[in-house]
């Protein structure tokens, strides 16, 4: 940043601190890194990479389009018999790619919270194997979650600022763009380094999230292009745009937090941040139908990861309109968000029959975890109890869609857990390509379970952890431990999916077994990149912005 803009920048905090003096240490924080922010500059056009002029001789392996929702909640579409508003807002498109394929009845996300769950989707492994823990975040972030709680609350966060100093060098600096030191490991083989092997051409569009230090970058990691931005979310629009509908939680911190530190800004391989043009998420499909379109004469994986239906909730004004049936506005909203997502969906969808590519491309779809319980809405992952950040399963059970028409039955349910770590065998299995032999890949390849010439289950075990926050599914049976509560639970998940009835007092001999199959994994983790900074109550029969009451349940969570 150059000096003088520098200067003004400080002037205008400055300025704005002795104005708000009564303000809290975190909002002042907030209004310093919003003032550090790089310029963005104005909207320009993305000149994607042109393949050949005509298709190669014989067959060619499947494209791959990977669609990864954000905080999309299992009840939040209409193919698993809800939607929005007791199914005001039908998704036809999104439920098209379960319909036209199959349906994993049990898809578990890798983690139940944004960073770790991409990391076990484009690398094949738990995340705790390379110490990709936690989801990275500002220390202003995690100062301002874990010491301001929702009014009333009975339940306090807790910060840990002695922990700074163990936090990796230059991830704590007061500027938006420390937090991308806090990165998965340069070392790590994505599935776009894998499937390049084949002769893909890798192109990533939207949140990335796993860092954005050199060598953690999206172009760095085996994509050919990316468009998108590198840390947890982007504002769909600028709040004042006059086609926008906003719904704030003001009793929500991490709303607090995005609304003044998000910028509307995009980076196209590494380039300096410009403005999209539009609603972010029509911005990100109109540039991928154009990334089809420009190499549909070879084979290539599209990543496309909006930060739909992630907070800040804003909605184009058109989608809102289109919903006056929905009386509360929040809701509204957020109807109206998931509306344009399965919409942009359906474009892609389009696209890729368009271009004749539709019966040899493998379409996936899912959400990185369950509906987050800090946009207050009670029923985004019903009929499961919980929501994002715990491994009840409305944390973890996500929606988990494949479609491949040249290769699966249309309309296939298949009912054994499988997982976001199997995505990348699988698009590797389908692409002919070698999976790494140097590492232990925790996914396996799901298409041979899916054409039924492997009968078996995929998976024994699926694991998650999050701090002294961990579960594990062995079979059906399910054990959660939070570990700064000295609290288990245990569900058998055959007779009770949506975990109504703890048997952990009842079934001491499981949790035992259980418990010994979390040492073996913890033994098989290595320790945390970064400290978590941060322990937060989420409760699990509750959303946030509604009066807690003595004996609520509720986990703690690490971050």
């Amino acid at each position: 940043m150059k000096l003088s803009r520098w200067l003004g920048a400080s002037a205008l905090v400055l300025a704005a601190g002795l104005a708000v003096a009564s303000a809290n240490r975190t909002t002042i924080l907030s209004m310093i890194a919003r003032a550090q922010m790089p310029p963005v500059e104005d909207n320009r056009p993305v000149a994607w990479a042109q393949g050949p002029a005509a298709p190669p001789a014989g067959q060619r392996p499947p494209n791959v389009v990977f669609i990864l929702a954000d905080d999309l909640g299992y009840n939040d579409i209409t193919f698993n018999g809800g939607g929005v508003a007791a199914g005001a807002v039908p998704t036809p498109n999104i439920d098209s790619i379960g319909r036209e394929g199959v349906v994993f009845d049990n898809g578990y996300a890798g983690n139940a919270t944004c960073a770790p769950s991409r990391a076990a989707i484009l690398t094949g492994r738990y995340p705790t194997r390379f110490g990709f823990e936690f989801t990275p975040a500002p220390v202003a972030f995690e100062r301002m979650v874990g010491t301001e709680a929702e009014p009333g609350a009975l339940v306090k966060p807790k910060f840990f600022p002695e922990r700074i100093k163990d936090m990796p060098p230059g991830s704590t600096a007061r500027n938006p763009a420390a937090v991308n030191e806090l990165s998965v490991p340069s070392s790590e083989i994505t599935i776009a380094e894998v499937l390049k092997t084949r002769g893909y051409h890798t192109v990533h569009l939207g949140k990335w999230h796993l860092g954005g230090k050199k060598g953690s970058r999206p172009e760095d990691q085996g994509f050919d292009e990316s468009l998108g931005f590198m840390a947890g979310g982007s504002m769909y629009l600028p709040e004042k745009d006059p086609t926008v509908v906003n719904s704030k939680q003001d009793w929500d911190a991490i709303d607090r937090f995005l609304w003044p530190n998000l910028p509307y800004a995009v980076q196209y391989n590494g380039s300096s941040m410009f403005a999209p043009r539009g609603y972010m998420t029509d911005y990100l499909a109109d540039e991928a139908v154009k990334a089809i379109k420009a190499n549909r004469n070879r084979p290539f994986l599209i990543y496309f990861a909006p930060n739909a239906i992630h907070t800040p909730l804003q909605a184009k004004k058109e989608d809102y309109d289109a919903l006056p049936q929905i009386k509360d506005h929040r809701t509204r909203v957020y109807g109206a968000m998931a509306r344009n997502l399965d919409a942009n969906v359906g474009k892609i969808l389009k696209a890729l029959k368009d271009e004749g590519l539709d019966q040899n491309t493998l379409v996936i779809f899912t959400s990185d975890n369950g509906g987050a319980g800090y946009v207050g809405l009670p029923d985004v992952n019903k009929p499961y109890r919980g929501f994002k950040s715990t491994f009840f399963e409305g944390g973890v059970h996500a929606p988990f869609f494949m479609r491949w028409p040249g290769a699966i039955q249309p309309g296939m349910r298949y009912r054994y857990p499988v997982g976001h770590i199997d995505i990348f065998a699988t698009a590797a299995g389908a692409a002919g390509a070698a999976v790494p032999s140097d590492r232990p890949i925790d996914g396996v390849d799901l298409l041979p379970y899916v054409k039924g010439t492997n009968a078996a289950r995929p998976h024994q075990t699926l694991f998650w952890r999050s701090g002294q926050y961990k579960a594990v599914l062995d079979g059906d049976w399910k054990l959660q431990v939070n570990g700064a509560r000295d609290k288990v639970w245990l569900y058998d998940l055959a007779a009770d999916p949506a975990e109504r009835n703890d048997l952990s007092s009842a079934r001491p001999d499981k949790v035992k077994a259980l418990s010994a199959l979390l040492a073996q994994q913890d033994a098989r983790s290595v320790k945390p990149i970064w400290p978590s900074l941060l322990q937060g109550p989420v409760f699990i029969d509750k959303p946030g912005g509604v009066p807690q009451k003595a004996g609520d349940e509720y986990i703690l969570w690490d971050n």
